[in-house]
């Protein structure tokens, strides 16, 4: 996000609990914590946003980076069990929000009623 305002721009970083859109409707369903990146910077052309998370795919000019930084992040989500949505126009900035499960012996409770805790 930084470096994609480099004139300068404002940066936010929020986090809440949530419950994956399937699991609304059930109360003990899969929980996660969101993380959200916004930035008010240069924003990802359409043509480059399904392309993001590609290994070495980079906007930026030789040198200037190796095209692995959302790659290896998208990868290090998906092997804890979570997902990465961004949303974003030229011009306008962007959004990443982050979904890491919840793991808590409180959440996955055995039939007869004890806790069981995770891993």
């Amino acid at each position: 996000a930084i470096q994609a305002m480099p004139a300068g721009g404002e940066l936010s970083i929020r986090a809440a609990r949530t419950v994956s859109r399937k699991q609304r409707e059930n109360s003990m369903g899969d929980r996660f914590v969101r993380v959200e990146i916004s930035d008010t910077g240069e924003g990802i052309s359409e043509a480059s946003l399904p392309k993001i998370f590609d290994p070495f795919f980079s906007t930026k000019e030789a040198g200037q980076g190796t095209g692995l930084g959302l790659s290896v992040s998208y990868g290090i989500i998906q092997r804890h069990g979570g997902r990465i949505d961004v949303k974003s126009r030229k011009g306008e900035g962007s959004v990443f929000c982050v979904y890491l499960p919840i793991h808590s012996p409180f959440l996955h409770p055995k039939p007869s009623g004890e806790a069981v805790a995770d891993g």
